[in-house]
């Protein structure tokens, strides 16, 4: 199922708006910038964040505690703090997908590997691309679709003006969003030969998962909802890795697994997991930390590990 464009509303100028008004007047005029100053912007505000939100970043340590407990306590609060710094450009960076101009981000924006995405669609089947949290994802996902628009599952934001604004952002280089319930027509896009963008590697609860490692994590839910368009749609898959560099945006687009899906879900997602933990090393400091990726636990073992 679709998601249904909205469309402007005058309750919008309602007062109960003006502070989102605000919020995002702030957002489009920084967007335009220099992208180094938003930079600059971007790492004041994430400290800012880290102190406000401590919550999440108790989740982030948390996490980072949890999959790498052998490494250096200093080398795990390094990359915390990075983290967080990146937590703040996430928001200029959303600014900066929904509002530049395409000139600004095919100046800023490159995709390297897209040969992989083009040997599929040669067959004539469609492309499960899998990617991760990488805080970036909202550039490089516009930057991706200035390459080839996608489709993609979509959640809708609580605030009504939000998801106005939310929605013709992302609009503007996808070719289709999905409801995030939307199974049959994310199979219909990958049998139509399309480019469809699917990122397994949060929490999605306890149904259609299983637990296998994920990092030092021996039980981790893991989705097996991968396994569903793997096998059931005509596609293939590759990897999708966004970064920031010192050129600024790249997507990666990686090899998919061979001999996948190889008929055993359990297998095949530690196998999903296992190259997600390898994109993640390449830029851990850019990952979102700050979802509670252990929160779902085996019925055996009910203990929260928060």
């Amino acid at each position: 199922m679709h998601v249904v464009k909205p469309v402007f509303q005058w309750s919008f100028l309602a007062p109960k708006y003006w502070p989102t008004w605000l919020a995002v007047s702030i957002l489009y005029l920084v967007s335009w910038l220099p992208y180094r100053l938003q930079l600059w912007l971007g790492k004041g505000i994430g400290k800012l964040l880290s102190r406000l939100l401590k919550s999440r970043r108790k989740v982030a340590e948390r996490n980072l505690q949890l999959c790498f407990p052998q490494m250096p306590e200093a080398q795990r609060q390094q990359i915390l703090e990075q983290a967080m710094h990146n937590a703040g450009m996430a928001l200029l960076e959303s600014g900066m997908g929904w509002w530049w101009p395409d000139w600004r981000v095919k100046k800023w924006c490159s995709v390297e590997g897209y040969e992989h995405i083009q040997a599929i669609l040669d067959k004539g089947k469609g492309v499960l691309g899998l990617a991760i949290h990488n805080m970036n994802l909202e550039i490089n996902c516009r930057g991706i679709g200035m390459v080839h628009p996608s489709v993609v599952f979509y959640r809708r934001h609580n605030n009504p003006l939000m998801e106005y604004f939310q929605y013709h952002g992302r609009a503007r280089s996808n070719k289709l969003m999905i409801h995030k319930k939307g199974v049959a027509e994310m199979l219909k896009s990958l049998n139509n030969g399309d480019l469809c963008v699917y990122l397994p590697d949060q929490d999605y609860g306890p149904k259609r998962c299983e637990f296998v490692p994920f990092f030092a994590v021996e039980e981790t839910a893991t989705t097996t909802g991968t396994m569903i368009f793997a096998d059931k749609a005509n596609c293939e898959s590759v990897f999708l890795l966004p970064l920031r560099t010192e050129r600024g945006y790249v997507i990666k687009v990686l090899p998919g697994l061979e001999n996948f899906p190889s008929g055993d879900d359990k297998l095949d997602v530690a196998r999903i997991n296992r190259k997600i933990e390898e994109m993640i090393m390449v830029a851990p400091e850019q990952y979102l930390w700050m979802h509670k990726r252990f929160k779902t636990r085996p019925r055996d073992n009910k203990q929260s590990l928060y």
